[in-house]
């Protein structure tokens, strides 16, 4: 997707600049035609700032319309393949378009409910979140006070409306991405541990895990590329299967059969979608250690 710049968007008129980011906020166009005449912004953040104050000083009716605009996570809509292009893509990146029958009911019941309480749609930031996350979320949110709620999905449709700018405009730098990276160091042989393969896999309580990347190793024993990068790391819970066995076999490191460790799994929970975490692994054919870096 090509992004425009900030500069472009300046010089552009207030009619191109209001088509160049009018779905920054789902289905609300008049978010952006208010702050087209408040140009230069200085940066992005700026130009955040005043899209975020154009949606708090809108009228009450404005602010419920703008909410209401938003489709049920997993809902009718989703399945009818009519959502806009941005938020398919949202919903996507957690899996909500790969659900089960017995998932996809339980988004309708949840959806529904949430409705019939607070007469909105359940609205949250997918891309920082997980399926289990959003379910968490969802059953969390739904008893609290209407009143709470609106305020809530606002907060939300803000982070939605960040992230959908950080896509859309050339060096955002708006602090939105977290970063998930590993290291393997061979603790045997005292050197990085070159061409181990790993998968990293996300965890879910209702579902089988979910294979995110399936890489190797490289020289210095990191990954040609952080296992997640450029975009928030989404709340939830992950695996990491190091093929340990495999690699000392490679090695002629003499193993018994079956060898002590085989595929080394480290486990952990994401909290900081824009946090970095480093998850090394220091092993030997016999032991093996990790903690959390950053």
């Amino acid at each position: 997707m090509s992004k425009f710049t900030l500069e472009a968007l300046r010089k552009a008129s207030a009619q191109e600049f209001a088509a160049a980011l009018g779905d920054i906020f789902e289905h609300s166009p008049w978010v952006a035609e208010r702050v087209a005449a408040k140009r230069p912004f200085a940066n992005v953040r700026a130009l955040l700032d005043a899209m975020t104050a154009a949606v708090n000083h809108a009228t009450l009716e404005e602010k419920t319309a703008l909410l209401r605009a938003h489709p049920d996570l997993a809902g009718k809509a989703a399945r009818a393949g009519v959502l806009t292009k941005d938020s398919s893509a949202e919903q996507g990146s957690a899996g909500l378009d790969r659900l089960s029958e017995v998932e996809y009911e339980a988004f309708q019941r949840l959806n529904t409910d949430y409705r019939q309480k607070h007469e909105i749609p359940f609205i949250l930031c997918v891309r920082r979140h997980t399926k289990g996350s959003i379910l968490k979320q969802f059953e969390r949110r739904i008893d609290n006070a209407p009143e709470r709620e609106f305020e809530t999905a606002l907060m939300e449709v803000f982070r939605i409306a960040a992230l959908r700018l950080d896509q859309k405009i050339e060096s955002a730098d708006l602090g939105l991405n977290g970063r998930l990276s590993t290291h393997v160091l061979d603790n045997h042989a005292g050197n990085p541990a070159a061409g181990m393969a790993l998968v990293l896999r996300e965890l879910s309580d209702h579902d089988a895990p979910r294979l995110l990347v399936n890489t190797r190793t490289n020289k210095d024993g990191r990954t040609d590329a952080p296992l997640i990068s450029d975009r928030p790391v989404p709340i939830g819970q992950y695996e990491i299967l190091f093929s340990v066995a495999d690699y000392y076999r490679t090695r002629s490191v003499p193993l018994a059969e079956p060898p002590f460790l085989d595929l080394v799994p480290i486990r952990f929970s994401v909290a900081e979608p824009e946090g970095h975490y480093h998850v090394p692994l220091l092993v030997t054919p016999w032991s093996y250690a990790t903690y959390r870096g950053s």
